[in-house]
């Protein structure tokens, strides 16, 4: 039984996909590494350090760690003025009546996101205050597939591991979730996960599981 639905945050309520690819570019870039679509979808549900990594795979430079702060931190910069644009008009297909349909059957509402500026793009939205529990990048110390974030919406939420539905959109994400007991709903990229509970192409299918 389905107590608890868990939505990542990028892909699956709001798409920032093309802000994050923009800013890392911006990176890339000014460094003269190689960076393109096919690089970014490695970058999907991972944490910001851990994407600055795989980037600099392409760099024939070494980087200390200073540098790598201050490129990610560069890379926020960017990004959040990208963010400035967000309001509620961004919020994906079939999330606003998901998220009514799961208020009106007592089902706890969770986010479990890698991003460090979740919080930040769920105000932008309007919906910082529709979730019983919001855990992001600022809360977790290791990034998707790892468990963590999952485990720690739960624990909050009050609920245990097999009664969570995690919608993601990222094949790491389906991991996690695998990882931490879930049961799962795939979008997108993620459907290619063998792992995945279930698989769709807008959420609001999730309504044919309650």
């Amino acid at each position: 039984m389905i107590k608890a639905v868990i939505f990542d945050l990028d892909g699956v309520i709001v798409s920032t996909d093309n802000f994050h690819y923009q800013a890392w570019k911006h990176i890339a870039d000014k460094e003269g590494i190689h960076f393109d679509e096919l690089i970014n979808n490695r970058l999907r549900g991972v944490s910001r350090m851990d994407s600055l990594d795989i980037i600099l795979e392409n760099s024939h430079k070494k980087y200390k760690e200073m540098d790598k702060i201050r490129f990610a931190n560069e890379k926020n910069s960017v990004y959040g003025d990208f963010l400035s644009s967000l309001t509620s008009n961004d919020i994906l297909p079939g999330v606003k009546e998901l998220i009514a349909l799961l208020k009106a059957k007592d089902i706890r509402l969770g986010v479990g996101s890698s991003s460090r500026n979740c919080k930040k793009i769920l105000t932008l939205i309007g919906l910082h205050e529709t979730f019983d529990v919001v855990i992001d990048g600022n809360d977790i110390s290791r990034s998707k597939p790892d468990s963590e974030v999952f485990d720690k919406v739960a624990k909050k939420l009050g609920v245990e591991p097999e009664e969570c539905l995690v919608i993601e959109d990222a094949i790491a994400g389906i991991e996690a979730a695998v990882n931490a007991g879930m049961m799962s709903f795939a979008l997108n990229d993620a459907k290619k996960s063998p792992l995945a509970t279930y698989k769709g192409n807008n959420v609001i299918e999730i309504a044919s599981l309650l």
